[in-house]
């Protein structure tokens, strides 16, 4: 049990919710963006020159354009290398749900505390937000 400035806990504080969205968020942008240009604007040099992969046309026409959207991340160079790094669609996948999760916290803890306040108004004491 924290206690924020000895009143409120620290889990029943809207703001707290909403302070770790906007965490999240801000290193769910730039987790996007790194895996979204790991390729560099020629695939074919990166994955020859940069990566010492072999570059497969024929393989990335197959499956078309890439990358082909925003979840999950993938730029292939042939059937065996991504140039995407392994460890971004998992960071994608578990800042959402954070980002998600606490947008949802922020609204039930939002709602809690307006209740407890309108309930102590109704009850003539004076309200301990």
């Amino acid at each position: 049990m924290i206690n924020v400035f000895g009143k409120a806990r620290l889990r029943w504080n809207p703001g707290f919710w909403f302070g770790s969205s906007i965490v999240a968020a801000a290193l769910l942008v730039p987790t996007w963006l790194w895996g979204a240009f790991s390729g560099g604007l020629d695939v074919a040099e990166t994955c020859t020159l940069g990566k010492g992969q072999r570059f497969d046309e024929s393989y990335r026409e197959g499956l078309g354009p890439q990358p082909s959207g925003p979840f999950p991340l993938h730029n292939m160079c042939n059937a065996s290398y991504d140039l995407v790094p392994s460890w971004v669609n998992p960071m994608l996948a578990c800042l959402a749900v954070i980002v998600t999760g606490s947008l949802i916290a922020t609204v039930v803890t939002g709602i809690v505390q307006l209740r407890r306040v309108l309930s102590e108004r109704r009850s003539g004491e004076r309200p301990t937000v």
